[in-house]
């Protein structure tokens, strides 16, 4: 029999885990820009799967890269070497200026693994006594759903509940890089932040931040540490979101788009001196650095190149947040993006800003609330100016009278 909408709905909400709020919408087939539902009602996508598929959907040459490698080899374990992990490391490596990788699967686990890295690295190389080691982190920060990262989340739905946490971590404000220099001991050993706050609402820190972070990490020896795994491999209209304030880090962790949507595929990026520290058998993963994975990821990292993805980003991105800059209405407190990275904020006045998606969504343009009154939009960096205008068509009424 058939399955109708309601069914799908009805079979999710009975067998499945209520962890997510998602807008009515059963989804069936993607292209680039644009996805299907089950009724063949076609929508623009504005969230990308989070950035997961900058790439657009379905993008051809990764999913040939998928299809050929799953039917030669897909899984061996780090026990055994493969043919795919040396390439994808030398691939990345020349293209992020990078020294050395860890390959994880998603995009939680490589914070975790930094946050291994770091550790170690404090009390190997930087002599911080045993089990002290601290690791700075920012009010409003999204890392993941592990414990150990809602732990020092500022987040009450993230947290509450799912104590004890484990200890290790101090909280500072966003954006603020005094606050960092305040509370840097001899016993730190990171600087755990994202460039920009993506759900948080796409909150940009002024202006030098990250360059004076840069600096105090340096002066005091502390690692840098940026979750660029929003961010990263294009959305900004740079390769790594840090080229914006000409800085580099010392761990960047990537993930979400490096696969394209494919395929689970995270990475540490960083040097000899932090991975250096990690011997065998101290840290892995079954799945991390397949052939299947990395197949996947030197694909999707080609594409993004070579197709000029990242500098349409850069384009789009300027030409979608002017066109929303000129939509009126008082209930909007604040646009703002950076790059494919855009945010619309709504005073409270307006009881939140799911209503808008949902009207977007009846529109044929998908998209989500974050933080209860923002609106996200994140298309896939291969659109292009008429789809942008297709977007800002369907928006402007919505966002003017809904």
């Amino acid at each position: 029999m058939a399955m109708e909408f309601e069914d799908y709905l009805a079979l999710e909400s009975e067998l499945g885990a209520h962890n997510y709020k998602p807008l009515d919408v059963v989804l069936e087939r993607g292209e680039g820009v644009w996805v299907w539902d089950t009724d063949g009602k076609k929508y623009l996508d504005c969230l990308s799967a989070y950035s997961a598929v900058n790439q657009g959907h379905c993008h051809p040459k990764i999913r040939e890269a998928m299809f050929e490698q799953a039917g030669r080899l897909t899984l061996t374990s780090r026990a055994f070497h493969n043919d795919q992990l040396a390439l994808f490391y030398k691939e990345i490596c020349e293209l992020t200026n990078t020294s050395k990788v860890l390959p994880m699967n998603s995009g939680a686990e490589a914070v975790e693994s930094a946050i291994k890295a770091v550790r170690k690295w404090g009390y190997e190389v930087k002599g911080v006594p045993k089990n002290e080691a601290e690791i700075i982190v920012c009010a409003d920060n999204f890392h993941g759903r592990t414990i150990a990262i809602v732990g020092f989340s500022t987040d009450p739905a993230a947290r509450s509940g799912f104590g004890p946490f484990a200890p290790g971590f101090k909280v500072i404000p966003f954006g603020d890089a005094d606050a960092l220099e305040r509370v840097i001991t001899p016993n730190t050993v990171g600087f755990l932040v994202e460039p920009i706050q993506g759900e948080a609402g796409v909150i940009i820190p002024p202006d030098g931040y990250l360059k004076r972070v840069r600096e105090i990490c340096t002066d005091k020896n502390v690692m840098l540490i940026l979750d660029e795994i929003q961010t990263g491999l294009g959305r900004t209209g740079k390769l790594l979101a840090e080229e914006h304030e000409g800085i580099e880090a010392d761990l960047t962790l990537i993930g979400k788009a490096l696969s394209g949507g494919f395929y689970p595929v995270s990475a540490v990026l960083s040097n000899s001196e932090v991975l250096g520290v990690l011997q065998p058998g101290q840290h892995g993963s079954t799945f991390g650095g397949n052939p299947m994975a990395c197949a996947v990821a030197r694909a999707a990292l080609k594409v993004l190149v070579e197709e000029g993805m990242i500098e349409n980003a850069e384009k789009m991105g300027a030409y979608f947040l002017k066109g929303l800059g000129e939509i009126r209405n008082n209930l909007i407190k604040d646009i703002r993006g950076r790059g494919l990275m855009i945010a619309v904020e709504f005073h409270a006045e307006a009881e939140g800003a799911r209503r808008y998606c949902e009207a977007l969504r009846e529109s044929g343009l998908l998209c989500k609330e974050t933080h209860v009154d923002t609106i996200r939009f994140a298309p896939p960096l291969t659109i292009t100016k008429d789809q942008v205008d297709w977007a800002l068509e369907r928006i402007e009424p919505v966002l003017r009278t809904a």
